[in-house]
């Protein structure tokens, strides 16, 4: 058979629903996964169930931009049970954040030391044609979807601090109200053996069904009809002309999103990418500890997809900037690809200002992973054991792969991969100053030419 004709046309649709769908198939995937092996140190445990992490992040944990200054606790939440308890236990004035992620990664809700304090409190999961409110003295929190993802993170000062932790993560605990309710429904079986483009639609397609978007993204979805993304019909038996065009589309997507994590709409400050908004494509759901106000959505609709595939792919289940605000680079000072095989210095004159803390993490290039190191340092921040300050208050952090010889520069010292990297500097409960521009980051300047190979 010769080589099959497509419609550009219906080729840049299907590109167009590659980075609509995105989110929802990546998060998803990532929820199977959770319930079935596990996300790195997270271990696997079934719906409505809590999985703790029981040490800080570490390459081993092969998740996006995955952060080294809080311990971990997940769960997968599954509504098909119906109403759902949470409760939380008194951290005593420790920060921590549970964040609420629906199937299309809109962050919905809050609960923590900035949202609702940190007295132990009883919430109520509500699914999303729930009739009702809460029970007794339970705060209300209505699902958008079905499925949804709680992200827990518990600030933790080091080894020594764990078992304080562990104690509060031990009394997180979720409670299905209907205990005689067959299992929890699951995500939807997916047909194998398919391409990697035509599984990538398979599962836009059941998943989009089984957990409808928000009303204003509807006609957006039913223009996709025509390639079969929104039917009943499974794409394995869609016809040779459809399946090509999709391979296609897939390819174009694909670049489209990847492209875009360069050529974002944040700004950028001398070379920052900063992300401060990039997950506000929420417009439809607020629940309790999010803030409904014009400041932090993304009215523009082209602009909200884009940056919604896009904050999915580099930072799935990323909060939103008024909770932890989040810059990230990927050139230095001269408009060059920051690389391990060169020195690096960021001399931050103040340092960020925060209301909890602040951290610089080392990632690699494409993945976004950790990077493994021989002084297993992956971050550095204001708890940072042994930093040096400057005289005048400052901090220069040294990014590279050699360690450095400069004993300063070993202390506050960031192991880079000896490739390209991006680092992600994240501000936890950030002030004004970080958003209103009175704070600036400096660039990152590279200080050697070349160093030699990592030792």
């Amino acid at each position: 058979m010769g080589e099959i004709m497509v419609d550009a046309g219906l080729v840049k649709l299907a590109a167009d629903a590659y980075v609509y769908g995105f989110p929802i198939v990546f998060d998803l995937d990532q929820v199977r996964r959770f319930v079935t092996t596990g996300v790195g140190s997270n271990p696997a445990a079934p719906f409505n169930t809590f999985g703790h992490a029981r040490e800080l992040a570490t390459p081993d944990d092969t998740f996006v931009s995955i952060n080294n200054d809080t311990v971990y606790s997940m769960a997968q939440v599954d509504l098909s049970v119906g109403p759902v308890l949470l409760s939380v236990p008194d951290t005593a004035g420790r920060y921590y954040v549970l964040q609420f992620v629906d199937a299309w990664t809109d962050n919905f809700a809050y609960v923590g030391k900035r949202a609702t304090g940190t007295g132990a409190r009883d919430f109520l999961l509500l699914p999303p044609d729930w009739e009702g409110d809460g029970v007794g003295d339970a705060t209300a929190v209505r699902f958008p979807t079905r499925i949804a993802s709680i992200v827990g993170r518990w600030a933790c000062d080091g080894v020594d601090d764990l078992p304080a932790v562990h104690a509060m993560q031990d009394a997180l605990t979720l409670t299905p109200l209907r205990r005689s309710l067959m299992p929890p429904t699951g995500l939807p079986d997916l047909t194998t053996g398919l391409s990697d483009a035509l599984e990538f639609y398979e599962k836009l397609r059941l998943y989009s069904r089984e957990f409808p978007p928000a009303p204003r993204d509807e006609p957006l979805q039913a223009s996709f009809a025509p390639l079969g993304l929104t039917g009943e019909a499974s794409l394995a038996d869609a016809d040779h002309e459809t399946k090509a065009v999709l391979e296609a589309g897939f390819i174009e997507g694909k670049a489209t999103l990847e492209n875009s994590l360069h050529s974002g709409s944040s700004p950028v400050v001398n070379g920052w990418n900063l992300t401060y908004h990039v997950f506000d494509y929420n417009l439809d759901y607020f629940e309790v500890g999010t803030i409904d106000a014009p400041e932090w959505k993304l009215a523009d609709p082209e602009v909200r997809i884009g940056e919604r595939a896009a904050a999915a792919l580099a930072g799935l289940w990323g909060n939103h900037g008024y909770e932890a605000a989040y810059a990230m680079i990927y050139l230095d000072s001269d408009g060059e690809q920051l690389d391990g095989a060169n020195e690096y210095t960021l001399r931050l004159r103040p340092t960020p200002p925060v209301g909890a803390f602040w951290s610089l993490t080392m990632y690699s290039i494409p993945d976004f992973f950790l990077v493994a190191n021989d002084i297993r340092r992956y971050s550095i921040g204001d708890r940072t054991p042994g930093i040096v300050f400057d005289d005048d208050g400052g901090l220069t952090i040294t990014m590279s792969n050699a360690r450095p010889s400069d004993a300063n520069a070993v202390a506050n010292w960031l192991p880079a991969p000896n490739a390209p990297f991006r680092p992600i500097l994240r501000m936890y409960a950030p002030e004004a100053a970080v958003f209103d521009g009175s704070y600036e980051l400096p660039a990152i300047e590279r200080s050697s030419p070349e160093s030699s190979a990592a030792q």
